[in-house]
């Protein structure tokens, strides 16, 4: 290996840069670092220390507010070609950008499964932005961050060290890369140069009907057609019907067509219901299909014995799709794909260029690149915000938030029933509750309750829809929520559903 001289080679000035001792000076132009750097330095702790204090003070404010057309307006500016002085970009997202955010910071906002964060992710994230690494590949230490954090989650799964992990934008990604690993297994690597041609079969997947939207785009993207994934019926808990799986299967394979995939629910969308994942991986070994587990949210729950065991059966997928910013409470964007053979994965996205060259040494070295084992060769550092979230706060106190979010959801179960104007429109599974006013125009005046409690900024659940019901669903994933705050959604829900209904009695 070649060491280093210890002579200076290069020095970098204020105006230029200087290539060595006498090498002559070369003018290389400005640089976009600051001129005055003790100005930005102290404007950069008034601007931590803003954001410290927006979080420290949530409760203060409301979940969230309308924009007005005033500051929407403000939006509406052409190309800036000149610099503003940075302290006054700042004041422009203190007062436009900041109170008029979407709210899930907020213990009160249940509108839609988002984590919250934590101001200890929040820091890792400007570490990592001030680090600026590129993940794609090559040998640096932002990647063996990236390598211990995908041990962390093979751990967490029970998976073989020949399992590979992979931190993505979120589980819609995730579930791409786990639809196209499983056509990669049954098509083999002539997929990548003639498509689907590749096989002469019709293949089909199977998933429930509570699955989310992005399976069925999942499909699309990967060339099969939402027309080759079969929706399952739910049973009454809204998990998908096994028998009526074995009886699509058997149909399908009665008419010449290829089963390859049945894709499992840790966690649906609408209301937290957990597949059967022992049954579907029984099912899946008997007819040689890979099980892909969209666990979303859900699949974070290994971390606490109070769910842990509804998840009996997901260390037998072949793929597992899930986020660290929703039950994690990582900072957008984290989602992670973890696939059972590694080799196989790399088989879908590896490929041999020259500007990809490995080097047995130099910084073109390292045995693990991440685009090997997916779409995208300019990545962020993701894995910093995970691995600190993991150390400083520890799996455990993740795993205790999980379960608290639950427990709210079942206190905010038995409240909605234990209320005459209330009902529950699906069982409580997980932290997911979906409920309704009673009225004689349940689906308007529901509608209407929700609009009301999210512009009146104290708490804000979303609408879903049950049964063919519209429906109000508090997903109860912010770990600052707390009784008070499930208090006051089931008693502003009856006071402006009864003065709805006052109202139209008039």
């Amino acid at each position: 290996m070649n060491e280093p001289d210890n002579d200076p080679v290069w020095a970098f000035g204020p105006a230029g840069v200087s290539f060595g001792a006498g090498a002559g000076f070369l003018n290389m132009g400005e640089s976009l670092d600051p001129t005055d750097w003790p100005g930005f330095r102290a404007q950069g702790h008034r601007m931590l220390d803003d954001l410290l204090d927006h979080l420290q003070g949530l409760r203060e404010q409301p979940v969230w507010r309308p924009i007005p057309d005033r500051v929407r307006a403000l939006r509406r500016t052409p190309l800036p070609a000149s610099p503003q002085p940075l302290a006054d970009v700042h004041e422009s997202f203190l007062s436009e950008v900041l109170p008029y955010a979407g709210g899930n910071l907020h213990p009160g906002f249940m509108g839609w499964v988002q984590g919250a964060g934590t101001p200890v992710g929040m820091l890792a994230d400007m570490l990592a932005a001030g680090l600026n690494a590129n993940c794609g590949g090559r040998d640096h230490m932002p990647i063996e961050v990236e390598q211990e954090v995908a041990g962390w989650v093979r751990q967490m799964f029970g998976f073989p060290e020949t399992s590979v992990g992979l931190l993505v934008t979120g589980a819609s990604m995730a579930n791409f890369i786990g639809v196209l690993a499983a056509r990669q297994r049954v098509l083999g690597t002539g997929v990548r140069a003639r498509g689907i041609a590749a096989g002469g079969d019709k293949l089909t997947a199977y998933v429930s009907l509570g699955a989310h939207n992005c399976v069925p785009r999942a499909m699309e993207m990967a060339g099969l057609g939402r027309d080759a994934l079969r929706m399952i019926p739910v049973d009454d808990d809204h998990r998908i019907d096994l028998s009526a799986l074995r009886a699509r299967l058997v149909a399908d394979l009665a008419a010449g067509l290829k089963p390859f995939l049945i894709v499992g629910n840790a966690g649906t969308v609408d209301t937290g219901a957990i597949d059967d994942l022992g049954g579907l991986a029984d099912i899946a070994a008997a007819e040689g299909c890979w099980l892909h587990i969209d666990g979303a949210y859900g699949a974070l729950g290994v971390l606490t014995p109070a769910v842990a065991p509804r998840l009996a059966g997901i260390e037998r997928a072949d793929s597992i799709a899930f986020d660290f910013h929703k039950w994690g409470q990582v900072p957008y964007d984290a989602g992670y794909i973890l696939a059972r053979d590694g080799a196989l994965l790399r088989e879908v996205f590896a490929t041999d260029v020259q500007y990809l060259r490995r080097e047995p040494r130099g910084l073109a070295a390292g045995d693990w690149w991440p685009c090997d084992y997916g779409p995208d060769l300019s990545r962020g550092f993701r894995a910093l915000k995970v691995w600190f979230t993991l150390k400083v706060l520890g799996a455990d106190a993740i795993g205790a938030s999980i379960a608290r979010s639950c427990e709210l959801g079942q206190a905010l179960a038995r409240m909605v029933t234990a209320s005459p104007a209330l009902e529950l429109l699906a069982p409580v599974q997980l932290n997911i509750v979906c409920f309704r006013y009673r009225c004689d125009a349940p689906d308007l005046i529901n509608t209407e309750i929700v609009a009301d409690l999210q512009e009146a900024g104290r708490v804000a659940p979303s609408l879903t829809r049950i049964g063919g019901q519209v429906a109000i669903r508090a997903a109860l994933f912010n770990h600052r929520t707390d009784q008070s705050d499930v208090e006051a959604l089931v008693r502003s829900c009856v006071a402006l559903g009864d003065a709805a209904v006052r109202a139209g009695a008039a």
